[in-house]
């Protein structure tokens, strides 16, 4: 599969772009646990262009985790032309225009999924981006604004017609959030229409290595970009393309993954600081599946969540994995 001049091999497997989790840590992380392509945190147009360090600093792409996408937002056409040539200057592989967030105080203020109810306006946008740039411009988005406007077989052709060099597509309408299941019946219609020519990249709800699979064999779709599955286990792009690639889920040690969440802990606190940085790392150990199914874990997982000093999340961490884990059944390393 190939975005424009990036080739990403066959039947690639993404990291999604999550506000708040793909960091240029955790990107590297993942590319190096096998995701063919990452995406960073979205940036506002409009912040980016009043030069806001928070938004800046999204700009900065580690070699090692290359090919990446700087994904953009925004709801005026002047400002995403003019955040897409800086974001051309941060010399990302692709740029990606975000017409899928659903939250309120983005889509509900016209950007994101906001722009499913002015499709002249995204279409504007899409093709001034695309005219701006030199980079691959690509679009994520959603089926729809609600259950009675699933336009999005449609849309992707006249996305297309914009200039656009691949499109991926959520399969739930913005109404639905992240609730009810991803409809990946619809994003097989937008593949299986004829009239395309772009690759279109699968999203929602892959969580487990089978799901991935079944993604791109019953769906037909050209990628496949995973989010949430990913928060606190940067391993599962090895496990899913393990069993894409070589038919087996490879394991993966408690040791081993244990080691990652460390690295993201201890490169949190470098990029930041002590404080910010273990605060911006809880929503990954609140999401681990590494610590589920664990009895009676509660209070060890509040303690671990309210740990506020390296030292004290250390001391946690190290009592998990020497003392709660290898008394569970089950567990192997």
């Amino acid at each position: 599969m190939k975005i424009g001049n990036v080739d990403l091999g066959e039947r690639p497997v993404m990291l999604a772009p999550m506000e708040d989790v793909t960091d240029a840590s955790f990107r590297l992380i993942c590319k190096e646990q096998g995701a063919d392509m990452t995406y960073t945190e979205f940036v506002s147009a409009d912040a980016l262009i009043r030069n806001i360090s928070a938004t800046t600093r999204k700009l900065h792409i580690a070699e090692g985790e290359r090919p990446t996408a700087i994904q953009i937002y925004g709801r005026e056409v002047a400002s995403m032309v003019e955040a897409a040539k800086l974001v051309e200057a941060a010399s990302p592989d692709i740029i990606d225009i975000n017409f899928g967030c659903p939250v309120k105080k983005v889509a509900g203020k016209g950007a994101g999924a906001g722009m499913l109810r002015d499709i002249p306006k995204m279409l504007e946008i899409t093709r001034a981006v695309v005219d701006a740039v030199k980079l691959p411009v690509t679009v994520k988005t959603r089926l729809g604004w609600d259950c009675n406007s699933k336009i999005i077989v449609d849309l992707a052709e006249r996305l297309q017609d914009c200039g656009i060099c691949a499109l991926t597509v959520h399969g739930r309408t913005r109404s639905q959030m992240y609730t009810g299941e991803a409809d990946w019946e619809e994003i097989a219609r937008v593949k299986a229409n004829q009239r395309l020519a772009i690759p279109v990249i699968g999203n929602g709800d892959i969580t487990t290595p089978a799901k991935l699979v079944e993604a791109f064999e019953r769906y037909n779709v050209d990628g496949v970009m995973v989010g949430r599955a990913s928060i606190g286990a940067p391993w599962i792009f090895r496990e899913m393309t393990g069993l894409l690639r070589e038919g087996r889920v490879p394991e993966i040690t408690a040791t081993e993954k244990f080691a990652l969440l460390r690295r993201q802990i201890r490169e949190s606190v470098e990029r930041i600081d002590e404080y910010r940085g273990i605060l911006h790392i809880r929503r990954h150990l609140a999401a681990s599946p590494l610590f589920k199914n664990i009895p009676s874990f509660r209070p060890t997982r509040i303690e671990m969540l309210k740990a506020d000093t390296l030292d004290a999340l250390e001391a946690i961490l190290t009592r998990i994995e020497t003392e709660i884990l290898p008394g569970m059944s089950g567990i192997t390393d």
